[in-house]
């Protein structure tokens, strides 16, 4: 785990493990209440939620544990981390020219279809996350073995 002066500096949301039931969820639930908290408007919640989802889902499914989630507050931006114990940088696909959601062309699709379609392929989820924060995120390694998938959370 993170050393604590480091945890309580960055405001920690959520920890878990590999073996944690259900730890997406409760990792969602938690973030949604600390940006309540924070009295941010619905439609930000609900956009940094899904967004923070796919972080903490692809360290669950992909990284080595324990796993935290973090805020952090700097004088303009409201940044939430994923912490976990793989530092390799995963490879980041390459992001369509277009929105993800994008009409089709021809007036056919776009929309839920579009949406079905971006959720039924493996490694979609980061476009999800670009989307939403308006491509205000990454990784970065700190040196301490870990590896920190951020995200700037838009309208904070």
């Amino acid at each position: 785990m993170m050393p604590p002066s480091h945890a309580a500096a960055l405001g920690l949301v959520y920890t878990w493990t590999s073996a944690t039931p259900g730890a997406p969820g409760r990792a969602r639930t938690a973030l949604r209440r600390a940006l309540e908290r924070l009295e941010l408007s619905e439609d930000v919640i609900t956009d940094a939620v899904l967004a923070a989802s796919e972080l903490v889902g692809n360290a669950t499914d992909h990284a080595t544990g324990p796993y935290e989630m973090m805020l952090r507050r700097t004088a303009v931006e409201l940044i939430c981390e994923v912490y976990d114990y793989d530092p390799r940088i995963p490879e980041i696909p390459a992001f369509p020219a277009t929105g993800v959601f994008a009409p089709h062309p021809e007036g056919r699709g776009g929309g839920l279809e579009a949406l079905s379609a971006c959720l039924s392929e493996r490694g979609r989820g980061l476009h999800i996350v670009d989307q939403l924060t308006g491509g205000a995120w990454g990784f970065r390694l700190p040196g301490d073995g870990t590896k920190v998938a951020w995200m700037v959370i838009p309208g904070a």
